[in-house]
């Protein structure tokens, strides 16, 4: 904390200041006088200990017990009756006790504050004891299964739900939206922010909640016990490290406190007739649909006014600020002028918006991905500046690290959010040329270098097929998702093979029956026809996507079977787990052929697309950026010229015999036999089956001849007027790191 708050001079004034306002108190919750054991109460069993622990990090931050996760694993290897005897009572008796409620609240600065003197500017994270997030995973995995089985969640909640994610919501969003298109209305969205919403979570509410929707009376006494009676001691730089009550709301760190958040808002939900309504976690997405986007405005109000009662029965309220409009428009009106209509709410008028984030997707009235893309290519251009100075030219990292820093920092920040969206042409073009940095920075190539190569050399795809096989495995993920939990996957067509016959009863579907050919969405196996004067709804779409590579089956598999609490499936669960890897295997497989005839290589370009990263890219990055360079046919050997020096000689500058290839400089040049001799005499090929990219030790050998040899080196290494054969300068430090650090090999 780098400034005092306004009327705190000593850290107990701080401390009580930040506690007043967090936790600000309220009417504490008087638990059960008496602790009966509940004989209704499935006893704890040994699978769910163990399947609690494995979703636990063994990096997570400890709590005030400072017992890590790996001790609790450790522990129930060696004796799994000590959890078991643990944590049964509490269970049966529905209670949490208070030496498992306290926990530490680390003070954290918002980043990018002008001032710090309020304590908004500060957010808490509450770390809870190890022990006791154990027992709440295993309260969560079965108060999920009881909230599906007697339909408290509602079915478009999503969010904090196991497997359910943004991409789901956002699909069920976009699939009601041109459904609705489909019928020639006018469709328009208002998103909407609960405030605080973790916060205002009131015991008493939710145990009336709880019992209302049938959840076991072991469960809704052990939620309130486990709301009640809490404390938490804030930490900071020096902080009087005092324990205080806390009454407020779901801890922040608890892993039930999202389902229990979400069973507090699902009364919140109701149908909206042509229209629908979505929540991920606090946010919520009214959509509404008529003739006129004014009849729209007016269809939003009430429905706003209606959601707005039923929050004040729970005690919760909306982020008027937050508050944004979008009127969705489709290709037909883009040279029809824009609604400029606002709404009102609360007394403050909200004008749509050209474009809004909303789960990490970016909108625009014509549902076009350009700005989407815009924002995640900026993002990436920014991480990226900040990583290429960890690896300059013939320097730093080694290739091998570069890849593992390209595909898991930068190519998530650039095609996230891209299983949905697709990048128009123009768009595309900017990924590429931004991605073609990426994989020269990776793997030390010339600018030269063709770009086929140059994505085969880095063991990079390129963007054109990336983004497709995200999109694959997002339709394969919601094709085989239990229709009873997935929203999305429920409105698929009736004839989709699912294994269940179960549908979204307000997917807006049935409306489209009976359109005309204009506007009649095309069946889910019918291909998109070029040009498109029919399109998919966006679901159908996503089935589509699935046809390649579920020939051959009679039914979708079903994943996720442990969230289903219905009948079992006739099919074993392992069979059908194991047929989804084998789907997700083709999408792979189909990256790889598609590979060549997207960006083929040269004629005089032999090696193999692949996507994991060869065992030489583990050598330094100035010898792994030679070895890259010549197998690419373009690098300082004489045979490779360039665009600046077309017609210059390419014979052996030292031996005269032939052209300097990569396979005459390391196999066949004689001025280099004696090095060849000692360190490459088993070396017959350097071709792409050639056991050389394979075998460590002839890796590490081809490092020292490269060196010893000076093959493939810039020829400002040599002094003026020092002839080709003669030994290079000294290397420097930074081109060829000390023994023992030079290499960073992978198997």
């Amino acid at each position: 904390m780098a400034e005092p708050l306004p009327g705190a001079e000593t850290p107990q004034q701080m401390n009580d200041v930040l506690f007043d306002h967090f936790f600000p108190p309220k009417e504490p919750f008087s638990p059960p006088p008496r602790l009966r054991p509940d004989k209704k109460a499935p006893p704890l069993t040994n699978e769910e200990i163990p399947t609690a622990l494995s979703k636990c990090s063994p990096t997570s931050a400890l709590g005030p017990d400072g017992i890590p996760y790996s001790t609790w694993k450790q522990v129930n290897r060696e004796n799994p009756s000590i959890l078991l005897q643990i944590l049964s009572p509490l269970i049966s008796l529905g209670y949490h006790p208070a030496s498992l409620k306290g926990s530490n609240g680390i003070v954290l600065d918002k980043p990018g504050k002008p001032s710090y003197e309020c304590p908004a500017s500060f957010r808490i994270i509450v770390l809870i004891r190890t022990v006791s997030k154990i027992l709440e995973r295993i309260i969560a995995s079965r108060l999920l299964l009881a909230a599906r089985s007697t339909g408290m969640l509602n079915p478009n909640q999503y969010g904090s739900l196991p497997g359910l994610s943004t991409y789901d919501a956002v699909l069920t969003l976009f699939n009601n939206v041109k459904t609705l298109q489909r019928l020639r209305l006018k469709v328009s969205s208002l998103f909407l922010d609960i405030k605080a919403g973790f916060d205002n979570v009131n015991n008493s509410t939710l145990a009336r909640i709880l019992r209302e929707g049938g959840i076991p009376h072991y469960l809704v006494s052990w939620v309130s016990s486990f709301l009640g009676e809490r404390s938490c001691t804030l930490v900071f730089q020096g902080a009087p490290g005092t324990p205080a009550p806390v009454n407020v709301g779901a801890p922040q760190g608890s892993p039930i406190s999202p389902l229990l958040f979400l069973l507090y808002v699902s009364p919140l939900h109701f149908k909206v007739p042509q229209g629908l309504m979505i929540s991920y976690v606090d946010d919520f997405a009214l959509t509404a649909a008529s003739p006129s986007y004014r009849g729209n405005i007016r269809r939003l109000q009430k429905l706003f006014e209606k959601l707005e009662a039923k929050a004040r029965r729970i005690g919760v309220s909306f982020s008027v600020a937050k508050t944004e409009l979008i009127h969705w428009r489709t290709p037909s009106q883009r040279n029809s002028p824009r609604c400029l209509s606002p709404i009102q709410i609360k007394g403050e008028l909200f004008r749509p918006r050209d474009s809004l984030r909303w789960l990490g997707y970016w909108f625009t009235p014509a549902l076009n991905s350009s700005a989407h893309f815009s924002h995640r290519l900026a993002l990436a251009q920014g991480a990226f500046a900040l990583i290429r100075h960890l690896s300059p030219p013939g320097a730093g990292l080694a290739p091998y690290l570069c890849h593992r820093l390209a595909t898991s920092l930068v190519a998530p920040i650039l095609l996230y959010r891209s299983d949905l969206f697709t990048p128009s042409a123009g768009a595309m073009a900017r990924l590429n040329t931004f991605w073609h940095k990426v994989q020269r920075w990776t793997t030390n190539c010339f600018s030269a270098t063709p770009t086929g190569i140059l994505a085969v050399e880095s063991f990079l795809p390129p963007v054109a097929l990336l983004i497709p096989q995200r999109q694959r495995l997002a339709a394969l993920r919601v094709a085989c998702s239990p229709l009873e939990i997935n929203p999305a996957t429920a409105r698929l067509h009736t004839s989709f093979p699912s294994l269940s016959a179960h549908r979204a009863h307000d997917s807006s579907r049935a409306l489209t029956r009976g359109l005309s050919s204009v506007y009649l969405p095309l069946h889910w196996k019918t291909p998109r026809p070029v040009p498109p004067l029919r399109n998919h709804l966006p679901i159908d779409a996503v089935a589509h996507k699935t046809i390649p590579f579920t020939h051959g089956l009679s039914r979708i598999p079903k994943i996720n079977s442990h969230l289903v609490s219905s009948a079992p499936s006739a099919l074993p669960w392992s069979l059908m787990d194991n047929t989804y890897s084998a789907l997700k295997k083709r999408v792979r497989e189909a990256l790889l052929s598609e590979w060549p005839g997207l960006l083929p290589t040269p004629g005089y370009y032999h090696h193999l697309a692949a996507l994991n990263p060869r065992p030489f890219m583990g050598l330094s990055k100035f010898i792994a950026g030679r070895i890259h360079q010549m197998r690419a046919g373009k690098s300082y050997l004489a045979a490779h010229p360039t665009w600046r020096s077309p017609d210059a000689d390419t014979s052996c500058p030292r031996c005269g015999l032939e052209p300097k290839t990569f396979e005459h400089a390391i196999l066949t040049c004689p001025s280099r036999q004696g090095a060849r001799s000692r360190l490459l005499h088993s070396v017959s090929s350097v071709g792409q089956d050639a056991p050389l990219w394979s075998s460590l030790p002839l890796l590490k050998r081809l490092a020292t001849f490269i060196s010893v040899t000076s093959t493939g080196f810039p020829p400002t290494m040599f002094p003026p007027n020092t002839p080709p054969s003669s030994p290079p300068l000294p290397l420097s430090p930074l081109a060829v790191p000390p023994p023992g650090v030079s290499c960073f090999f992978v198997s």
